[in-house]
């Protein structure tokens, strides 16, 4: 599976929450804090619920808490995908 990208979870956060106008939502958004960026607990949870169906993978209880800039949220995710292994390998 390919990487997960800041653009995937900016499309995953606008269908989740929206967008508001004034947010910038580009690479230059990646360093900021979700709760600058406009968006709440709510909408990381749904974010992550929709990162772990996805993708197949499961994302550590603590991520809401220490993943508070996209940029930390991707790599997490990153992570996780990098540590699963796939069904079809899992079997071999």
């Amino acid at each position: 599976m390919s990487a997960f990208t800041l653009e995937d979870l900016f499309r995953i956060m606008r269908e989740c929450a929206g967008e508001e106008e004034a947010v910038d939502l580009s690479s230059a958004a990646a360093e900021q804090e979700f709760s600058l960026l406009g968006y709440d607990s709510l909408a990381l949870m749904e974010a992550i619920s929709r990162v772990e169906r996805g993708y197949g993978i499961q994302l550590p209880e603590e991520t809401l808490g220490e993943a508070l800039t996209p940029a930390a949220f991707v790599d997490v995710v990153n992570a996780e995908l990098a540590g699963a292994t796939p069904a079809v390998e899992a079997a071999g």
